[in-house]
């Protein structure tokens, strides 16, 4: 590598066909866009999954597994809430048939069955576990975690496929602090993981990108399509792309709280999944869990027996 090469694709470079999946559920795998439309301009094969936040026993998919089910643009779904399906329906009014695959919330055993059936059927070589905030880095003696419990589960059962390369990528610095995530707790990970080699570096999203355009167009079209519950993560991402600042509000979601746009927000930030897994003080105590209350308790657990809880810094600048 130079300073000419980044490091992100630098990395990807010898990657055949590349799975980027949604790490926390909900619009994770929009996050995973900008990057999806570029790797196929390179000539990578690509495929798009989720860890889903719909309610797959209401969705008329392709089970392919128990907790895996393949969705595209004639999935009938829920009304209210289904982002994958719609993402679909997007690609086919632009002409492409692109299936969404998502994964049932679930245990860390299961989930990783699951990442299994889909590796034997696909073929993919590379992970890239994309994360809609900043949190999957929180190694659990932070003040604020996030929402650890989606993300950590997608990190542990990535961790243990055996694949050519897995990586983190993260998309929306600042969005955490909703939350109760510190983001100076966030850049204390990046720094650690940077002593390692594992840190990936910062790769901007520019309003000027065909692939950036095609993402920001892909957000807009499903949240309208969902007025009752569009993405406060993949909105504030789209209004720091637009060059907006501070306390704005794309959706009355966001009514009665201060938000901080800012162009941090629509910039990558890539490591080594393995690092990121390695960092993590209680993954290990989720590897056997089955269901996803079992997840949610083992991190309560970890935080009741949490000897020093690091208190909130605020970033001195």
């Amino acid at each position: 590598m130079d300073l000419s090469t980044s490091p992100l694709f630098h990395r990807l470079a010898d990657a055949r066909h590349v799975l980027i999946a949604g790490a926390g559920g909900g619009f994770d795998v929009f996050s995973g866009l900008p990057l999806f439309f570029r790797l196929r301009e390179l000539g990578k094969q690509v495929s798009l999954a989720n860890l889903s936040f719909t309610r797959l026993e209401a969705v008329e998919g392709t089970v392919l597994a128990p907790g895996l089910m393949r969705v595209d643009a004639h999935t009938n779904g829920p009304e209210h809430y289904f982002p994958e399906g719609l993402l679909a329906r997007w690609f086919l009014s632009r002409g492409e048939q692109v299936p969404v695959y998502c994964f049932e919330r679930t245990g860390v055993v299961p989930l990783r069955e699951a990442y299994e059936v889909l590796r034997e059927r696909l073929g993919f070589d590379t992970v890239v576990l994309v994360d809609g905030g900043t949190d999957i880095l929180m190694r659990g003696d932070e003040v604020g975690l996030g929402t650890p419990e989606e993300d950590l589960s997608s990190l542990a059962a990535v961790d243990a496929l055996p694949l050519r390369d897995k990586l983190v990528v993260c998309l929306g610095f600042g969005v955490d602090f909703h939350h109760g995530v510190c983001h100076a707790h966030f850049l204390e990970s990046v720094s650690a993981l940077s002593q390692q080699g594992a840190y990936l570096g910062v790769t901007a999203l520019l309003e000027g990108m065909p692939e950036v355009a095609l993402y920001r167009d892909a957000v807009k079209d499903v949240c309208e399509r969902m007025p009752r519950a569009p993405s406060i993560v993949s909105l504030s991402v789209v209004s720091a792309l637009e060059g907006e600042y501070g306390d704005v509000h794309r959706t009355v979601r966001t009514k009665g709280s201060t938000l901080w746009i800012n162009p941090l927000m629509s910039m990558y930030w890539a490591f080594d999944l393995t690092a990121v897994a390695r960092r993590c003080l209680y993954l290990d105590s989720l590897r056997d869990t089955q269901t996803a209350w079992e997840v949610a308790d083992r991190i309560l657990s970890f935080r009741n027996q949490c000897q020093r809880i690091r208190p909130w810094k605020d970033i001195p600048v």
